[in-house]
């Protein structure tokens, strides 16, 4: 991984020139993405990340933090303590230049002896099992984490929509994938591309199911405009 998502986070927080990010996913095509998005304000992010804050409490892990932002918010406006964690060494490099306390470079499968009161997942966290098939032993590991009472704050999408509807009224979907949310990224930056990577979207009732078969219990927080939603998950 040559890390170009990290890179242009940390590019933007050192003003060394910091571009547009290139996505491309098996079902979408190019797309630039502005990293300064990635370092909005509370009152600029979207409605679900504002109420998913709301709701956090207690000890705070963040997973796939990214550039920080809602670890910041939580650390400096809520006086929260917060553990920012993301696999992005040049993410959290600028995570601890932005001023947050604990930002390790950290993949969440093999964090251990640690627990927490509220894990985040945002922009699409649960995403990172990249397959349908890994979902299990994510949720087991997740779970494994949080305090009694605690709970798993996660956004989503079902990207049915962006299927073409058949001649039967349904939706036609690749019969390569295992399950329609599933997808390969495609990032590139200042000419350099990144190798390609798995991401899933998942369903709001798949989501519910996985989590009732491991031992947790779903609720449906808020649902946006554009088939996205946030859940929370707990024990």
């Amino acid at each position: 991984m040559k890390d170009l998502f990290g890179k242009a986070i940390l590019d933007y927080q050192t003003n060394n020139s910091p571009e547009d990010l290139i996505t491309e996913t098996t079902i979408s095509e190019e797309d630039e993405m502005s990293v300064a998005y990635l370092f909005r304000s509370y009152n600029e992010m979207p409605n679900m990340e504002q109420k998913a804050l709301q709701l956090a409490k207690g000890k705070i892990l963040d997973v796939g933090c990214g550039a920080g932002s809602h670890s910041l918010y939580l650390q400096n406006e809520l006086n929260l303590e917060v553990t920012a964690i993301d696999i992005s060494s040049n993410a959290i490099q600028a995570c601890s230049l932005r001023g947050i306390k604990d930002a390790r470079v950290q993949d969440v499968m093999t964090l251990e002896n640690e627990t927490y009161d509220t894990i985040l997942l945002l922009m699409n966290g649960a995403g990172m099992c990249g397959k349908l098939k890994n979902i299990p032993n994510f949720l087991v590991k997740l779970k494994s984490l949080l305090n009694p009472g605690g709970q798993i704050l996660l956004d989503s999408s079902d990207i049915i929509y962006m299927f073409d509807d058949d001649e039967d009224g349904g939706k036609w979907i690749p019969s390569d994938n295992e399950y329609y949310g599933e997808v390969v990224f495609n990032i590139a930056y200042k000419g350099e591309k990144e190798k390609p990577f798995n991401w899933m979207y998942i369903d709001y009732n798949t989501l519910q199911n996985a989590a009732f078969a491991n031992g947790l219990k779903s609720e449906l927080v808020l649902e946006g405009e554009h088939y996205d939603y946030l859940a929370k998950l707990s024990i």
